[in-house]
């Protein structure tokens, strides 16, 4: 039997919240060829750690397997979302101070739902991006967006470019960055 950790303190996972057996991806819209061919799942066990208290699923799918090309997920369809957004921006730029000679990067952007109030507001932004749809439809926003995933890699680019964020936004991200294991 295989022994997850936690995801945070790498204590061993022992209490399992709920089974929902295995599922597909969220947002995995299958084309009518697809129908016809097995379909990838992923068991959809909830577990909580009884150290830090962390609840997460112990197995996870690669991030490429997730946010594909056709990913549907537009964060700008929830109205109650960009509401929260705007008033998340308003009480960033107030607490920090934030002005035309900042920088907001918004990792994971998305359709540019956030991003849309620190440009309103004259403020340089950036969105990283993967998917090629939501990447796409900020860019219609206006708003500058690189489509990739976020890494050492990129950040070094962007820092030897001297784009240094005042601000750095991750939404929704973390649950889905694995984690990486050091060695010695």
């Amino acid at each position: 039997m295989i022994q997850h950790r936690c995801r945070h303190c790498q204590a061993p996972l022992e209490q399992e919240v709920i089974d929902l057996g295995h599922q597909p991806p969220s947002n995995a819209y299958l084309t009518a060829e697809q129908l016809l061919q097995p379909e990838i799942t992923y068991p959809l066990k909830v577990s909580v750690c009884t150290s830090c208290w962390l609840v997460q699923l112990p197995a996870h799918a690669a991030a490429t397997q997730l946010f594909t090309p056709d990913y549907a997920y537009f964060s700008s369809t929830s109205t109650s979302w960009c509401a929260h957004a705007e008033r998340f921006v308003a009480a960033a730029c107030e607490r920090l101070g934030l002005g035309v000679e900042t920088l907001v990067v918004e990792l994971a952007s998305n359709d540019g739902y956030l991003l849309q109030y620190v440009q309103e507001r004259g403020i340089p932004c950036l969105g990283i991006e993967p998917t090629a749809a939501t990447a796409e439809a900020a860019r219609q926003k206006g708003i500058a967006t690189i489509e990739r995933f976020f890494g050492v890699s990129l950040a070094e680019e962007l820092a030897s470019e001297g784009r240094r964020a005042d601000l750095i936004v991750a939404n929704n991200v973390l649950a889905h960055v694995p984690v990486r294991r050091q060695s010695g």
